[in-house]
């Protein structure tokens, strides 16, 4: 508890230290105060972390621009310390006072800094968008072309995840000499995490060169690290080429998209590995966009009903959530082939998130697809499960009724919901019948209030006298409920 309380007291005087910086007053500040703080780097990284923070902001507390060097050798030291959050803040403060800071003092005090922490993951990437001028810019593309040839593959992985973030601050004439020959180098990397980063930056720089250019140059990489899956089929390298060709879709455009990627698309769709079919799927209004789904329909079919049925019920949901979307893509008459029965299918899943993702998706292909369409595919199917033996799946029919009833429209809730709600009062299940006042209660807003007062009250008073103590409280909410909304009409 004491340490506890130590720790604390420390967190609070380093979250004051722009207080404690007013009250010493410039000078002290930067002849006692930050000296004390570049000794202090082996705190607990909460006290660390808030101490990166705090110094981003402390070039007014320093004297100004003038002084702004000094703030430097406190987030070095916090630069090199092994909590990843602690360094990242500490990264985004130098990013913040080397934006500020004199020419003369980026060159003779953020180059020398750049070059001591140049070891570390990242760091010549982030710091590059400080505005700095071009002298300070030459030197750090000679240190990152330097730090891609780096004897240690943890620092050339760091370089391959982050060339595209440090090519969008460089201008495009050193785009396809400079960056690209950086690129090419990872990409041929003898290690096979660093030539996978490399690839899979591919769209970041593809968007940054000229459509020639992207398929001069990025486009035979990913064809060329695509034939390297017939001896490397693991999960991670097929899902990162996934999701490499979805972003390259857009960049490239149709004519080149077809020509070389369709093949490698249509080859992923019939991956082992759900996650690969995830990343595809959940991106396929892009590649739609580009090539049409009439190319991919045929092969898309396949991946989606397994992955509808895989094992894993995580998987299940993703697919359900991109239902509506490839509903919209496919168009009714696909769906409707191929694609209704398994929204059924998934309203009687044993894991009841599926069931609640379920009941939402239907809700929302009534809206993709409009009422008379719902009335025609789903609105029987609905009704029958109201009469399923299970009384789970009755309890699912109950919370689909009330998803759908808002899209509907109040004459299809009165003509076709209403009078088999009405009947599930009668369940045997306490839990359908308080689910039953609890949709009786959202109906009310829908319908007119004449169907309030002759329906929908004396079915809720009828709830109101059951025998179990959670109807009769839900009864007796929902016809509150309609009180409140009389009182309020009156």
């Amino acid at each position: 508890m004491a340490m506890n309380d130590d720790i604390q007291l420390r967190l609070n005087s380093i979250c004051r230290l722009s207080t404690i910086a007013r009250a010493l007053g410039e000078e002290r500040t930067r002849k006692e105060l930050i000296p004390f703080l570049s000794e202090n780097s082996d705190d607990d990284d909460e006290v660390l972390l808030a101490m990166a923070e705090e110094l981003g902001v402390f070039i007014l507390f320093v004297g100004g621009i003038e002084h702004a060097h000094v703030i430097l050798p406190p987030l070095e030291s916090l630069c090199t310390v092994e909590e990843t959050s602690v360094r990242g803040k500490a990264v985004d403060s130098l990013c913040k006072i080397g934006s500020q800071m004199k020419e003369s003092d980026l060159v003779n005090s953020f180059v020398p800094l750049l070059k001591r922490l140049a070891a570390g993951e990242w760091f010549a990437a982030r710091v590059s968008a400080c505005g700095c001028t071009d002298v300070l810019k030459t030197e750090l593309r000679s240190s990152y072309s330097q730090l891609c040839q780096d004897d240690m593959p943890m620092m050339r992985r760091a370089d391959a995840s982050n060339l595209g973030k440090f090519a969008t601050t460089l201008e495009s004439a050193f785009l396809n000499v400079e960056i690209m020959t950086m690129f090419d180098g990872l990409t041929k990397d003898d290690q096979d995490s660093v030539r996978l980063l490399a690839v899979e930056g591919c769209a970041a720089l593809g968007k940054l060169l000229e459509p020639q250019d992207c398929v001069a140059r990025i486009l035979l990489v990913i064809v060329n690290f695509s034939q390297e899956l017939s001896t490397d089929s693991s999960q991670h390298v097929c899902s990162a080429l996934a999701s490499v060709i979805m972003g390259m879709a857009p960049i490239l455009g149709k004519d080149s998209t077809i020509e070389n990627l369709l093949s490698i698309f249509l080859s992923l769709l019939k991956d082992e590995f759900p996650d690969v079919h995830l990343n595809i799927i959940n991106k396929l209004d892009q590649v739609n966009q580009v090539i049409g789904i009439d190319l991919l329909s045929e092969s898309l079919l396949p991946a989606i009903v397994e992955l509808a049925e895989d094992r894993h019920w995580r998987v299940r949901l993703a697919i359900i959530e991109y239902v509506p979307l490839l509903a919209s893509q496919l168009g009714i008459g696909f769906f409707d082939d191929k694609l209704g029965a398994l929204c059924m299918q998934w309203m009687q899943d044993k894991v009841y998130s599926i069931r609640e993702a379920a009941a939402n998706n239907l809700k929302r292909l009534a809206e993709e697809f409009g009422s008379e369409w719902a009335m025609q595919h789903i609105v029987p199917q609905v009704l029958d499960m109201v009469n399923n033996p299970h009384y789970l799946h009755r309890m699912m029919a109950l919370r689909a009724i009330s998803l759908m009833a808002p899209v509907m429209g109040s004459e299809i809730t009165c003509s076709k919901f209403l009078s088999v709600v009405v009947e599930a009062a009668k369940d045997r299940v306490p839990n359908i019948k308080f689910n039953v006042a609890k949709l009786l209660q959202s109906l009310i807003p829908i319908v007119d209030q004449s169907v309030v007062d002759k329906t929908i009250r004396q079915c809720l008073v009828d709830l109101s006298e059951d025998p179990d103590v959670d109807v009769r409280y839900f009864a007796n909410q929902a016809l509150r409920s309609i009180d409140s909304a009389a009182v309020a009409q009156s």
